[in-house]
């Protein structure tokens, strides 16, 4: 059985977000973005500095979303505009053009923003219930 009381944060129900928590993760997402953009171009230039250097960027972001928001969904959301921005970018144009090579750098890249989106994702702070710092349920 459950011991969730009626002021319990399951309980309650769910109301859509404020207007300023929207826009703060609308502004997340779009920053995301311009790290995936970022990202793409640096990584390439400077082998293995720039590498390391777009996954510190996005990692910033998608942790700093997360700890600016309160919440998970601050990382979230800048974690999907990177991954918006790096699926279009990956895309060849029809005239042959194209911005990430075949090379294992820019597997390195995608493959790494990726796994951090999910790791900062993951480890972000989480909301926390109100009341005492001790352990829930005593």
């Amino acid at each position: 059985m459950s011991n969730a009381g009626p002021g319990s944060p399951l309980a309650r129900p769910l109301r859509p977000p404020s207007a300023g928590r929207a826009a703060a993760h609308i502004g997340l997402f779009l920053l995301g973005a311009v790290a995936g953009l970022a990202g793409a171009l640096v990584q390439a230039a400077w082998f293995p500095g720039g590498l390391l250097l777009a996954l510190a960027g996005a990692a910033g972001v998608f942790l700093g979303g997360a700890y600016a928001t309160g919440g998970r969904g601050g990382a979230v959301a800048p974690a999907a505009g990177w991954i918006v921005a790096v699926i279009l970018l990956t895309t060849s144009r029809p005239e042959g053009d194209f911005l990430f090579g075949a090379g294992g750098g820019s597997y390195l890249f995608l493959l790494g923003g990726m796994a951090l989106a999910v790791i900062c994702a993951t480890v972000g702070a989480g909301r926390q219930p109100d009341g005492g710092s001790a352990r829930l349920g005593k």
